[in-house]
């Protein structure tokens, strides 16, 4: 176990009907005057969006709105919403949403108290100050309930970075897995495989690892494993939905770093680029570029791979766990190749520049040279 340090603010406010008391929540840390940031009109269709409201107008809580947030969020609409919350003198914003919505939020809360360009959060600053940020969770798959990130895609320059500062942790957020019932089969198994790259990129990548996070990593993957298979069968099933959700919160609050040293991100770098040029579903695009880039990647430490592929699938070699890996992800149906995620001959090597560029502020420029991103796509076609 290596030196560190956890500091984990956010309150988990989770189980049925706690959406209802979200403006008591807010109320106990003085919000006054809230964003209320969602995607699309479907919140408002299912009646998720009025109970919000209602709660905020029982406790005294002011607010405005800001729709249409998509995903694979863009800077275009997160500065609108800056522009919103300033001019509406707000305290808080109010995620109603997924991932993308709430990371959105992230980006508004630091640039709402900021006289520059909230782009700078992403490229050169780290937020110290936001406004107060709350969440309502309807899709369980990045984790940003619980942790003080955001990712966000300039689509001028096609950057998909991330932003980050203590000042980002959420106040508190609400997961009630009866929200999520309604999830498509698509974004199950998105969610599923973004849990997953979640928490295998430390796993395969850190030069030391404690023993009590590998555990803790293999039962997370294998929680999500199992209960997506039953989610695909019974949606309505709560204690799958449960499981599933506080699966997703728990692969990335932290806790799966905890004395882990040496570790980078490269699924989620590749990925990223992806998604930038193409705009496909961040899950989707991890799905088809995990076991292409553990084929590549296996030999710089194969005792984690076949460890892998004893602990979530029973077998012996380190290619025998990625082969598994990928045959789960074609039954549960997410993407395993380019084709399936609109990339080929046409966009690849504007990907592959992409992906490269990025290595100058996620790392590994000699690892992942043009050259080397070519094979792992090669693999994934």
């Amino acid at each position: 176990m290596q030196d560190f340090k956890f500091y984990n603010p956010t309150r988990i406010e989770f189980g049925k009907g706690k959406e209802k008391n979200i403006g008591s929540y807010m109320s106990e840390f003085g919000a006054k005057r809230a964003l209320v940031v969602y995607g699309s009109d479907r919140v408002k269709k299912s009646g998720l969006f009025e109970v919000a409201i209602n709660s905020l107008k029982a406790n005294g809580i002011e607010f405005t709105e800001l729709g249409g947030v998509k995903s694979n969020p863009v800077l275009t609409k997160v500065r609108e919403g800056v522009k919103i919350a300033k001019e509406f003198r707000a305290d808080s914003v109010l995620a109603i949403g997924g991932g993308s919505v709430l990371d959105s939020c992230k980006a508004i809360a630091a640039g709402a108290v900021y006289d520059g360009d909230v782009w700078d959060f992403f490229v050169n600053k780290s937020a110290d100050k936001a406004l107060m940020i709350f969440d309502i969770i309807t899709l369980a798959a990045t984790g940003s309930e619980m942790n003080r990130g955001g990712v966000v895609t300039n689509e001028e320059t096609k950057e998909k970075f991330g932003c980050d500062g203590v000042a980002l942790y959420p106040k508190v957020s609400v997961i009630n897995p009866e929200l999520q019932a309604t999830v498509s089969k698509e974004y199950l198994v998105y969610s599923a495989s973004d849990i997953i790259a979640h928490s295998i990129e430390g796993y395969f990548t850190a030069k030391a690892h404690p023993e009590l996070i590998r555990a803790y990593i293999e039962a997370n993957i294998k929680t999500v494993m199992k209960t997506t298979e039953i989610l695909l069968k019974e949606p309505e099933n709560y204690e799958a939905r449960g499981d599933f959700a506080w699966a997703a919160t728990m692969a990335l609050n932290g806790l799966t770093y905890v004395g882990i040293s040496g570790y980078s991100y490269p699924n989620h770098m590749i990925e990223h680029a992806m998604s930038a040029v193409t705009d496909c579903p961040h899950g989707a695009g991890l799905s088809v570029v995990m076991p292409a880039w553990m084929k590549f990647y296996k030999e710089r430490n194969s005792k984690a791979f076949e460890r892998f592929a004893k602990e979530i699938f029973g077998l012996n070699s380190a290619d025998d766990g990625i082969n598994a890996l990928k045959a789960w992800f074609e039954k549960i149906g997410t993407p395993t190749k380019l084709s399936q995620v609109g990339i080929d001959n046409s966009n690849l090597d504007e990907i592959i520049n992409l992906a490269n560029s990025y290595t100058n502020s996620w790392g590994g420029s000699e690892i992942y040279t043009k050259e080397n991103l070519a094979k792992i796509f090669e693999m994934a076609k």
